[in-house]
């Protein structure tokens, strides 16, 4: 009965979401206030209902509700209580529903939340978002239903989550993920709803922003948490492969970051209006185009749980009308959008634009190296492989001219700045970086490529201006007090957004230079010596988890005859399904981590073992946190809290 409870709410949510399509957007068209006015009730119905469906969903995994095909397939009644939460995401169905439930919250949060928008305007807003939960809406109930039943013939036990997916890390990436993938639609809306009501002012990219970057925080935070359980669950070491499911995450996150810059300039010097409205369409199209390559059936991953070429299909089609609609509607209203600010060449919008061409090109690089291969497929040539050195050679060369400009941003004036004013500011920088950078790398390796020690000089340098721009902010006041309390939440943003990056390049850049490896064969009792540690193989134990047994190789780590610590690395097996799962064992630290993964059983009591000594590879994640904290601390800012004026309120 809960499942049918569970569709019939969905169905109710869909009727809700139609009529949110409708009405405001007809409404809006013919200056009918009482239409427009019952938006954000249908928006927060429509929540209600998607939301109530969900927690059917949930109940009947926590219930072992086997007669419910989703359940029978991703759970089983051996599952902690907490991974069978996770099951209801843990396949194709169930995350759909999830995406469903986030359209729905944001619609909901938006129609609360955007009381001092011009009535018109939250309209459209609102009614562009009804559309697209109409669009998921429908594919969920008529092809990707997550309540088909099993009766009269059902299994008295289900095949089990995914072992990849019982983990922490998934536990909280996807929604994260999704979070920021949906809440690039609120951006769309908002870059749709203002080309419909004709006026590209100032106002729906002041509004636009703080949306922007909460989706963006979400989704950095949804990469970050992604890597970081590829790195400790897969137990390969790795932390990034360019998969395709992996870039189809990063390609929205490349576009939302250029929109959000473009966002900024045309928010206060009323420039780059139609770029950052067709960086708007562009992030919401990349996720949606994400959404295809996982859900289509197109690829084989570790990440992909679908195979529905008929699904696959929908999904393209709907692509098509957001995408082409999107630009169609851009097209007809481009040749009003008139830019007001004026600059010269040495400016920070000229430094800002610049870089997002460098941002929408590493998207374009990304877009080519995922989908060539699968289109050079689709059409009987063969397979092609574009893996990891084509994208880490073509990265490596964006990020020169893009870090410099990065550097160069916070230090530049808006409209015009005289050369002889900057050029001490950045020659200082240039120096500290430069010299700083060789004190650290030389005192800590003995052999240094020019490659590592340019792209460590770049994430020194983008540290080194920030700060400097911070002090230079700071120091104009009387007090340092004052001058701290004068600096906008934005300004803070953008500092712990610069600071992020830096850590996150620099964690890239040293653990891909000096990461070393060892593949071992070891008896208990054997040592093996790995930069300055060394690793005592003590044996292995039996260990046993709620549906899984196994292995758990025990290895005391010793750093000058002193223990540092001891790893348990596992190889498990699962009961259901018999899968085998290697679990990696990690001691992490600010500086370095010790990576330890169990192999096979071999001969004479002796096992292979993978040891790791991994440096800096924790900043990637510090970065990737501080980046996504960035995103959220705009949320604070007294400009985006603001009430309506009253011209503002009846327009």
């Amino acid at each position: 009965m809960i499942p049918e409870l569970g569709y019939f709410s969905l169905t109710l949510a869909m009727v809700l979401s139609v009529l949110l399509c409708i009405f405001p957007l007809w409404g809006a068209h013919t200056g009918n206030l009482r239409l427009m006015r019952a938006a954000p009730s249908l928006a927060i119905g429509q929540f209600v209902f998607v939301l109530l469906s969900f927690a059917a969903l949930i109940y009947a995994s926590l219930t072992d509700d086997f007669t419910v095909s989703y359940v029978a397939y991703h759970s089983s009644s051996t599952l902690p209580w907490y991974y069978k939460i996770t099951s209801t995401w843990g396949g194709h169905e169930g995350a759909i529903l999830l995406w469903l439930v986030m359209q729905a919250g944001w619609t909901a949060v938006v129609a609360m939340r955007s009381q001092s928008l011009p009535w018109v305007l939250r309209a459209r807003v609102l009614g562009v978002l009804g559309f697209l939960g109409v669009g998921f809406m429908l594919y969920t109930l008529l092809m990707s239903s997550p309540f088909e039943r099993l009766l009269p013939y059902f299994p008295v036990e289900g095949r089990d989550l995914n072992p990849l997916l019982q983990d922490p890390g998934m536990i909280i990436h996807p929604p994260l993920l999704y979070m920021g993938y949906v809440g690039l639609s609120v951006s769309f809306s908002f870059a749709i709803a203002a080309l419909l009501t004709g006026k590209l002012d100032n106002t729906w990219a002041k509004w636009s922003r703080p949306w922007t970057m909460t989706a963006w925080g979400f989704l950095t935070l949804g990469i970050t948490i992604g890597s970081w359980w590829a790195y400790s669950e897969l137990g390969w070491g790795g932390w990034w492969f360019w998969d395709p499911v992996e870039n189809a995450s990063l390609m929205p996150w490349l576009v939302a970051t250029a929109l959000l810059h473009s966002l900024s300039t045309t928010e206060k010097r009323g420039v780059f209006k139609s770029w950052t409205v067709l960086l708007a369409i562009a992030a919401f199209s990349l996720s949606l185009l994400g959404t295809f390559i996982v859900r289509s059936g197109i690829i084989v991953s570790v990440h992909a749980f679908a195979s529905d070429p008929n699904r696959g299909m929908f999904i393209l089609a709907f692509l098509a009308i957001v995408v082409g609609g999107g630009l169609s509607l851009y097209a007809l209203r481009v040749s009003q959008v008139k830019s007001e600010g004026r600059y010269k060449f040495a400016s920070r919008e000229v430094a800002l634009w610049l870089n997002n061409i460098f941002l929408v090109v590493a998207t374009l690089i990304v877009l080519l190296g995922t989908l060539l291969p699968m289109i050079h497929k689709e059409l009987g040539l063969g397979s092609i492989s574009i893996g990891e050195p084509f994208f880490n050679k073509m990265f490596a060369i964006l990020l020169v001219p893009f870090a410099i400009l990065m550097g160069m941003g916070p230090l530049l004036r808006w409209k015009q700045n005289k050369w002889s004013m900057l050029q001490n500011k950045f020659a200082l920088s240039a120096v500290v970086s430069l010299v700083a950078t060789a004190a650290w790398l030389y005192s800590s390796y003995d052999v240094i490529a020019p490659i590592t020690f340019i792209a460590t000089t770049l994430a020194v340098w983008i540290f080194v201006t920030t700060l400097v721009d911070l002090a230079a902010k700071v120091t104009i006041h009387k007090t340092l007090g004052e001058g701290f309390k004068r600096l906008g939440l934005s300004y803070w943003a953008m500092v712990l957004g610069h600071i992020g990056l830096a850590f996150v390049i620099a964690g890239v850049t040293l653990t891909s230079a000096y990461s070393v490896e060892r593949d071992v064969s070891m008896k208990p009792g054997e040592t093996v010596a790995l930069n300055e540690y060394q690793y005592r193989f003590d044996g292995v134990k039996t260990i046993r988890g709620a549906n899984y047994s196994g292995h758990a190789g025990v290895v005391t780590v010793l750093k000058n005859d002193k223990q540092v610590t001891v790893l348990h690395a596992e190889k498990r097996r699962y009961d259901i399904g018999m899968q085998f799962m290697t679990e990696a064992a990690v001691d992490a630290g600010f500086t370095r981590d010790l990576y330890l993964a169990l192999g096979e059983q071999l001969s004479q009591g002796a096992w292979s073992l993978r040891i790791y000594h991994k440096p800096y590879v924790r900043w990637m994640w510090l970065g990737g946190i501080l980046i996504s904290l960035a995103g959220f601390l705009v949320l604070g800012d007294k400009r985006y809290r603001q009430k309506s004026t009253k011209q503002e309120a009846s327009a």
